[in-house]
């Protein structure tokens, strides 16, 4: 990923001579896409508990689809870094809703046949376009104002992200869950091989839906400017890399962990939602009952992280994260011993704690990096990969009991309560990279 850094005295001097470029109208466009890839990841969420029935699938088997879908983090990581380097930032953003966009569209044929092979193809697709945005936007936000507020920052966009995560859930569960048998029907229920073959296809009408706005988003990005943050800071920065090493940076070493193993966490949680909701033991709901609930866990993310946003303008990020994670440490031991609405609600509450801490963990981890602060996010944004082992739950709940199972996600918590404590402490800590003050490029 190229981000701007100190090139030379001459333009240093000219970037002095003119005010840093308002980011705010820069800002509003990148919400929406971090509301977008927020809203289609989450109907995942809503998506496997279908699944499960359609393909009558186990919980490995089900945690499996998700597995696939962090897997295309880490694989298009670096590929989409390339690309960026290639076509700029502008360009990047547009060819990754259009993958998205040709991703949805391939679930119509995963319906039709139905194939859950097609389906892990699909998803595939979408989080390989989705990839592409997370390179790109996550970076470009953090450093396109003042160093200092750059967690806020990432906070508050972060939080549009939320506002998606919010209302999939509602979005799918009307649209999926709510016209499907085995969304609206007990969880005892044993689908015949025509009520199967109904299921699967109500996904067709969502995903449709999807694609085209995917495609009046790209087309509105393609016509809008940007500040251009790439090829010719990337070169001229190469001498400035030169002799400095990542590994010396504590921050980044402990922040590649934390991010890989928050991702176990918080997919963990939203993936086994509804299943551990809808036990008899819990909530005796139904699937689409519980797909309200579960837009409730995202919605408490979207108010964390406009919080966080706000807490952060004047106390340290890492002191904030501390908190969240003790919170969510307790709630997720509630959950394992409670049984009920307790249980429940002490899950959905998780969600206001796990809130911040994937803009909080990526920020400190690039803090102080400077001119490697392209290579460290490019680092931090492949660790979200950490999201398909969610499948290692779907193992734990399949031989010891869906809610036993959480107890990964407490020793998750447990890790980002260590990087906030010490492990987010800059060491080596170099210049930040200068805010963005280039003249705006477009995508043709």
């Amino acid at each position: 990923m190229a981000i701007p850094t100190k090139t030379n005295v001459g333009a240093s001097a000219a970037a002095s001579d003119r005010a840093p470029a308002p980011y705010g109208p820069v800002l509003t466009l990148l919400a929406s896409l971090f509301f977008m890839w927020g809203f289609i990841t989450v109907i995942n969420n809503t998506l496997l508990p279908h699944l499960r029935s359609v393909f009558e699938l186990d919980y490995t088997q089900t945690t499996l689809i998700e597995s696939v879908w962090f897997i295309a983090y880490f694989i298009a990581s670096i590929p989409s870094a390339k690309l960026i380097e290639r076509i700029g930032y502008q360009r990047s953003i547009v060819v990754g809703l259009a993958i998205m966009a040709a991703g949805a569209l391939l679930m119509v044929p995963a319906a039709r046949l139905p194939s859950y092979g097609v389906v892990l193809t699909a998803l595939f697709v979408i989080a390989s376009g989705i990839t592409l945005l997370q390179v790109a936007a996550n970076p470009y936000v953090a450093v396109i104002g003042p160093p200092e507020t750059g967690s806020s920052r990432l906070n508050l966009v972060q939080a549009f992200n939320s506002l998606g995560t919010a209302l999939a859930p509602l979005f799918a569960g009307y649209l999926i869950l709510g016209r499907s048998r085995s969304g609206t029907a007990g969880t005892e229920l044993h689908l015949t091989q025509v009520e199967r073959y109904a299921d699967a296809q109500s996904v067709v009408l969502p995903y449709v839906i999807v694609a085209v706005v995917l495609v009046l988003l790209a087309f509105v990005i393609a016509r809008s400017p940007l500040p251009a943050i790439g090829r010719a800071s990337q070169r001229a920065s190469q001498h400035d890399r030169a002799g400095l090493s990542l590994w010396k940076h504590r921050n980044l070493v402990f922040g590649i962990p934390a991010i890989f193993i928050y991702l176990i966490a918080e997919i963990g949680v939203a993936n086994l939602f509804i299943n551990f909701v809808s036990q008899p033991e819990i909530a005796a709901i139904t699937h689409e009952q519980a797909s309200r609930y579960l837009a409730i866990l995202w919605g408490g993310m979207m108010v964390g992280r406009f919080a966080g946003s706000f807490l952060m303008r004047s106390i340290p990020a890492e002191k904030v994260l501390a908190a969240f994670s003790v919170g969510a440490f307790l709630t997720m031991v509630v959950t394992i011993v409670s049984t009920g609405p307790l249980a429940m609600w002490s899950l959905i509450l998780v969600g206001l704690f796990h809130s911040i801490m994937f803009p909080t963990i990526f920020t400190l981890g690039i803090r102080g990096l400077g001119p490697l602060t392209e290579e460290g996010s490019g680092l931090l944004i492949m660790a979200i990969a950490g999201g398909a082992l969610v499948v290692v739950q779907g193992w734990l709940a399949d031989h010891y009991g869906l809610q036993r199972s959480f107890v990964l996600t407490a020793v998750c918590e447990l890790y980002v309560l260590f990087y906030a404590v010490w492990g987010a402490r800059p060491t080596h800590a170099l210049p930040d990279p200068l805010p963005v003050t280039v003249p705006s490029e477009r995508a043709g």
